[in-house]
């Protein structure tokens, strides 16, 4: 989906590195994204473009981590996503209703305006059609990618089991070796007679 890959250029290094980079300031990547989404590229982002794009990613993020945390979306970065989608072809609207979300439409615009509202969109379709209780953000705390959990009993817990989950279960696996070293040489070291 165009919202994961997007959020995804929020980079952290999987393996614990400690590495990071944004990738909206890599040259290459965002026209290798919409090409991937069958979308135009309107040329290098402005500057102001370029941080509207970081807003975006930001309110959709936000968004994420509420939803994780069962509570629902704020009015700033539900307007943020309404700020971004009105940029579009046709301008969407998001809005809160007793049953979850609705949309409201009317026709526009391209450019990285337009780029922005079909990111937008894409995540608001989630949040409106979809299950946002599926959002997840990956069980490895040096991944923190978000990713949608289609498992029957949404039990995913990594955003990419034999990568992530096998890591984990790597890192689990030798903690508790070094704790069974650590406690058996605490206990062949004691002297007590």
């Amino acid at each position: 989906m165009l919202w994961e890959d997007f959020l995804k250029s929020d980079y952290h290094d999987w393996r614990g590195s400690g590495h990071s980079e944004d990738r909206l300031d890599k040259p290459g990547w965002l026209p290798q994204l919409l090409s991937i989404h069958n979308l135009p590229f309107p040329g290098a982002p402005s500057a102001e473009e370029l941080v509207e794009l970081k807003r975006l990613r930001t309110h959709i993020l936000h968004i994420v981590q509420r939803s994780t945390a069962n509570e629902t979306a704020s009015a700033v970065d539900l307007e943020g996503l309404n700020l971004a989608m009105s940029g579009g072809p046709m301008i969407l609207r998001i809005a809160r209703s007793e049953s979850g979300y609705s949309w409201e439409s009317t026709p526009l615009r391209e450019g990285w305006s337009r780029i922005r509202a079909e990111v937008a969109t894409s995540f608001s379709r989630l949040l409106v059609e979809g299950e946002p209780s599926r959002l997840r953000i990956c069980g490895n705390p040096d991944c923190k990618v978000v990713y949608y959990d289609e498992t029957r009993n949404r039990s995913k817990r990594f955003c990419d089991d034999k990568v992530c989950g096998n890591l984990m279960k790597v890192r689990r696996f030798r903690a508790r070796q070094k704790s069974a070293a650590s406690d058996d040489s605490s206990f062949h070291g004691s002297t007590e007679y």
